[in-house]
């Protein structure tokens, strides 16, 4: 009988209790509640990146770094992987921790223009990546010799038009920002041009200072420092509008250009897909906030580059554009890369 009556009271008790909790007087237990997003991130971070250490694109990484480790109380640690056409870095991502815990920095080629200029890619840009957000962008500038004769870019169209397949441009591979954006000016002003092809940028420039080349688009972080030397000349930037720090460097269309001829490059912080809605808005969140911190608008301004701010969908609709642009000039212009 005694087993009786406290097995009964035990069931009273755990009656009483649930009855109290449905009526909201007593709290639910922590083990009762629902499940709670996950803390993140609970372990050091890493940013793979396919760039080497010491351009624009590593030092914007590091700053990106810097900024959240200081947010997250967390070790954030960049991780170069250069070469391979950005395979190593891309590979060491899709190898890694898949909880947000890894993140990879992509640019334009990778998202926008491999698919098309690959036939088989170690990658699927729909399937393995978040495109997350922009870090920055980059317009282009047509560089010339200082002592050129093109004095516009009209100048240029009409010189290439009177010599088709004569006048000659450079960049450092094929499939390259500078190249591909080549190959739109090409399409847009109805020219044929040579690609010359450099081992690396600084002979590249170099080539266009003394004359051997006829021009090559150039961002201000690989042209400017033989710009600013007086060495090569900015014809035109590549943008809908001028850059703030070149006020007298007309735009495309303002030097007889076609209209709205825009070479842009940039880099963004993709994540695995599929990752909790929770964790993608807290990385995308803190980085944007780093990014608009004074000390990197500053550094912005050093390498040449500008602020990218978007939202998702617009980020989305952004990379949609330019992989048709992309696209569309491979398959014409016949580029591959297999």
């Amino acid at each position: 009988m005694s087993f009786f009556r406290s097995s009964l009271s035990r069931r009273a008790i755990a009656a009483a209790a649930l009855a109290l909790t449905a009526g909201g007087l007593l709290p639910l237990t922590a083990s009762a509640q629902q499940p709670q997003a996950a803390a993140f991130p609970t372990k050091p971070v890493r940013i793979i990146t396919p760039f080497p250490v010491g351009g624009g694109p590593d030092g914007v990484a590091r700053l990106v770094a810097d900024k959240l480790s200081r947010a997250w109380g967390q070790p954030v640690v960049v991780e170069n992987r250069p070469g391979g056409n950005g395979f190593i870095a891309i590979d060491a991502f899709k190898r890694g921790a898949k909880d947000g815990h890894d993140i990879v920095v992509l640019d334009n080629v990778h998202l926008a223009a491999y698919p098309a200029l690959f036939k088989k890619l170690p990658y699927d840009a729909s399937k393995d990546f978040d495109a997350l957000l922009p870090l920055f962008k980059t317009y282009f500038f047509f560089t010339v010799a200082t002592n050129s004769k093109y004095k516009t870019v009209g100048d240029l169209i009409a010189d290439a038009k009177a010599n088709p397949g004569k006048l000659d441009y450079g960049s450092w591979s094929v499939g390259n920002p500078v190249h591909l954006g080549s190959e739109l000016f090409e399409s847009a002003t109805g020219t044929q041009m040579e690609h010359i092809i450099y081992k690396e940028t600084t002979q590249l420039y170099t080539s266009v200072a003394t004359g051997e080349l006829a021009f090559a688009l150039g961002s201000s972080a690989t042209a400017g420092p033989l710009q600013r030397a007086n060495k090569l000349r900015f014809l035109a930037v590549a943008a809908p509008q001028r850059n703030a720090a070149f006020p007298d460097v007309p735009t495309v269309s303002e030097s007889g250009g076609p209209k709205g001829f825009e070479v842009i490059g940039w880099n963004a912080i993709a994540v695995p897909k599929g990752l909790p809605a929770s964790v993608t808005e807290k990385i995308k969140r803190d980085i944007e906030k780093g990014l608009a911190e004074p000390d990197v608008l500053e550094k912005f301004k050093s390498f040449g580059y500008e602020p990218f701010p978007t939202t998702r969908p617009q980020f989305d609709q952004f990379v949609a554009t330019e992989t048709k642009r992309f696209t569309d000039v491979i398959r014409k212009a016949n580029v591959s890369l297999d």
